[in-house]
């Protein structure tokens, strides 16, 4: 018989956490988009300390977030908990959308403003804002840096809501497009995805803070 070689063992899963940042303080009601100094409200800030202690027990090796504050905020808890400092990653920024500053929002209300008809040509690209592909390529090399920094540990990653359901249904292989009132992201909750080496080997979903503001100004 001729020599056998078993594959190399691949390690241990590492896991990237995807937080959606938690409530923002928003009297206005607009769509904030990547509009700096939307700061967390009294809501956001606990269900970002919720989170921070769901996951107090976990082997949460580095946390990364967004460069908005509302990310920042929500990532402090948790980068407190475990010691580590928040690294910035804009691979992990809020969707570019040409409704920023406005009230209204596909799906929230455009179809009766005929301003807005000549952004929404076409609503499988998106014509309104940053592609669908063009979002889950930067996220899914957000994600995979973030699994380079801790293989084998977990990572944490605070980010926003249409990034994190775009990358989801990207990794799911389903398509992008869709009804923004069915995204399953509520705020603060966690979509994890699990590596083994630098494949994914399992997608999970998860509300430590409680099911709560699914659709809402900004994402």
């Amino acid at each position: 018989m001729g020599d056998r070689t078993s594959p190399a063992p691949e390690g241990p899963a590492t896991v990237v956490h995807l937080l959606r940042h938690g409530e923002v303080h928003n009297p206005e009601k607009l769509l904030y988009g990547r509009r700096p100094g939307y700061r967390l409200s009294d809501l956001g800030e606990a269900q970002a300390k919720t989170v921070a202690v769901h996951l107090g027990e976990n082997d949460v090796a580095a946390v990364v977030a967004s460069s908005l504050l509302r990310a920042q905020q929500t990532a402090q808890p948790i980068a407190d908990a475990h010691g580590v400092e928040i690294t910035t990653d804009d691979g992990l920024i809020e969707s570019g959308n040409l409704f920023e500053g406005k009230s209204f929002a596909v799906g929230d209300g455009a179809l009766r403003h005929p301003q807005a008809w000549r952004l929404l040509r076409n609503p499988f690209t998106p014509s309104w804002g940053e592609p669908y592909r063009a979002i889950a390529h930067r996220m899914l090399g957000a994600v995979h840096a973030a699994r380079l920094l801790a293989p084998g540990r977990e990572i944490v990653c605070v980010s926003h809501q249409l990034p994190i359901w775009t990358l989801r249904r990207y990794l799911l292989g389903q398509r992008l497009w869709h009804d923004p009132r069915r995204r399953q992201c509520s705020l603060a909750s966690l979509t994890s995805i699990e590596f083994t080496g630098a494949r994914v080997t399992g997608l999970r979903y998860s509300e430590p803070a409680g099911s709560s503001g699914a659709m809402v100004a900004g994402a």
